[in-house]
């Protein structure tokens, strides 16, 4: 039984899990967790995204970035993809990027803040930050007219700018104005096939090329901070983006000129066969007539006799038999490691640098070269620098980190098109207050209850807006409310009260900061009058 007064309210089932230091922990949602750029649903269970996307918990690499932000320390920024890198370049003092963009639809609302908030933290710790208007996106997958965009636009960036971004040493673009940015998507593009668009976001025959163009745009703005010369670069996003990111990164490796694998022999193993032949190289004193000199096809006859699973060794009987058939078709050439450069997109003059390059011995094959005294990092270097000195890009796979989604005021999916569920940036304080005081929040049936049971703050959107927004970079007042809530000594009416007050608080600096910011927003060079024509584009 769900009531909404100051002292009951309504619930909403979300993740269970408390933060140890009272950080939010849930989201609402739906009970899959298909992503969708340019859906509505959200994702209840963030768990799964580990399993099924790949996404890795940001907890296990927290202990290796300097200065954590509070959305990093208390959950909010529960996953990421090769964040490492990142974390790397902050604690060495190397060079790094940060980047996000906005769809200008509506107003900017205090989910859009946490976006906000990763890039403004990150050029504070020392990267190159990027803000882009994705305007392209919203007229092509969303309908927008070019005035609309125009509007929603100055907004996305006087509040950028009013939280603190730093547009002196970092840059803003509009998607349409820049060319350069134009020019990779382009070249991205001729890496990119239908099938892919098919297979990660469901286009079919129907789907506009303009919305196609837009998805190659984001690949472009992704890629975009390298485009002077390779660096780790973090995309800040909610978990629906990933399939962008997962594009990215695959893009990114499509377009070096080289790969760089580990070989054994003259031929090419798959991904999956590698550990296998690694494997039986390791076991060579067990089967070599020579150890110093083990045969492809002695190992061969030791890789088809021995049990896996007493071998520790983990891989499908039909990849045992491929990588078995290689090895005893290579009969009596050595097996010995060696790094693998294979030409990927490399001009002719490129691929003769790298070979003269390669350190040591080497061997030298028509679409390939194989290195015997190089290891695999000093591949990579090597393979990178003769690629930008011969005019390719050298790109680093993004990284990316994700947030989770905030709860609707009203109990929900937060949403731009539902005012009670969300506080826009330009809400009038008054009616931040208002909203906060009419949200919905974990407490029980009864204020003799929730004194008794204690609140449910890991289900409360009210107590979200303190762990994601109110308290600021002060733990020691968000885990007080925590556990003030789920001890029973702080009631709802109270306890939003003092939200409100806090939302009114915040309104009130952030708009003046927005009227200072104006100024500031007027001398930059990015054109906030399109005056482009066009019928709206696909629309969702």
């Amino acid at each position: 039984m769900t009531r909404d007064t100051d002292d009951i309210d309504d619930e909403e089932p979300r993740e269970e899990r408390t933060v140890p230091d009272g950080g939010a922990a849930g989201a609402e949602g739906a009970d899959d967790v298909a992503l969708d750029p340019w859906g509505s649903s959200t994702v209840s269970d963030y768990r799964k995204l580990f399993d099924e996307f790949g996404i890795e918990e940001f907890d296990a690499v927290l202990p290796e970035v300097p200065n954590p932000h509070y959305l990093m320390r208390r959950g909010v920024i529960f996953g990421h993809r090769d964040y490492r890198p990142v974390a790397e370049a902050m604690r060495e003092g190397d060079e790094f990027a940060v980047l996000s963009g906005f769809m200008p639809t509506g107003d900017p609302h205090i989910g859009h803040k946490l976006v906000f908030d990763e890039i403004i933290w990150h050029q504070e710790q020392g990267g190159d930050a990027y803000g882009l208007i994705a305007d392209l996106e919203a007229h092509s997958a969303r309908g927008m007219t070019w005035d609309e965009i125009d509007e929603h636009a100055r907004d996305y960036l006087l509040s950028l700018l009013a939280l603190g971004f730093d547009a002196e040493d970092g840059e803003l673009y509009r998607q349409s104005d820049n060319r350069e940015l134009q020019d990779l998507a382009f070249e991205l593009g001729s890496k990119a096939r239908f099938a892919e668009f098919e297979s990660i976001y469901g286009f079919d025959g129907e789907t506009s090329v303009s919305h196609m163009q837009s998805v190659v745009t984001q690949m472009a703005d992704i890629l975009y901070p390298q485009l002077d010369g390779p660096k780790p670069t973090v995309i800040p996003v909610g978990p629906d983006q990933d399939p962008h990111m997962r594009l990215a990164r695959d893009l990114a490796t499509k377009m070096r000129y080289f790969k760089i694998t580990e070989a054994y022999a003259s031929f090419e193993l798959r991904d999956a066969e590698r550990p296998l032949v690694a494997r039986a190289y390791d076991a060579r004193e067990e089967y070599a007539e020579d150890p110093e000199t083990p045969r492809c096809g002695e190992a061969g006859e030791w890789l088809a006799s021995v049990d896996l699973d007493s071998a520790g060794i983990v891989a499908a009987e039909s990849v045992r038999e491929s990588a078995v058939e290689k090895l005893e078709n290579a009969g009596m050439e050595p097996l010995r490691p060696r790094v693998r450069f294979l030409d990927r997109n490399a001009t002719e003059g490129a691929f003769e640098t790298l070979v003269e390059e390669i350190e040591g011995e080497k061997r030298r094959y028509d679409e390939h070269v194989d290195a015997f005294d190089l290891d695999r990092e000093a591949a990579e270097d090597l393979a990178r620098a003769v690629e930008i000195d011969h005019d390719g890009y050298g790109f680093i796979a993004p990284s990316s980190i994700y947030h989770r989604f905030m709860t609707g005021l009203t109990g929900g999916k937060m949403s731009s098109s539902v005012p009670a569920s969300h506080i826009s940036l330009l809400d009038a304080p008054e009616d931040g207050y208002d909203k906060v005081k009419s949200a919905t929040t974990g407490g029980r049936e009864t204020a003799e209850l929730q004194r008794e049971l204690g609140g449910e703050a890991d289900k409360c959107p009210v107590y979200e807006l303190y762990a994601y927004l109110l308290a600021g970079d002060d733990d020691t007042f968000a885990k007080e409310v925590y556990d003030e809530c789920v001890g029973g000594e702080r009631l709802c009416g109270g306890c939003k009260e003092q939200a409100a007050e806090l939302m009114r608080e915040f309104l009130e600096e952030h708009q003046e900061k927005r009227e200072e910011a104006a100024e500031l927003l007027d001398d930059l060079d990015i054109d906030l009058d399109a005056a482009r024509r066009g019928v709206a584009g696909d629309g969702e």
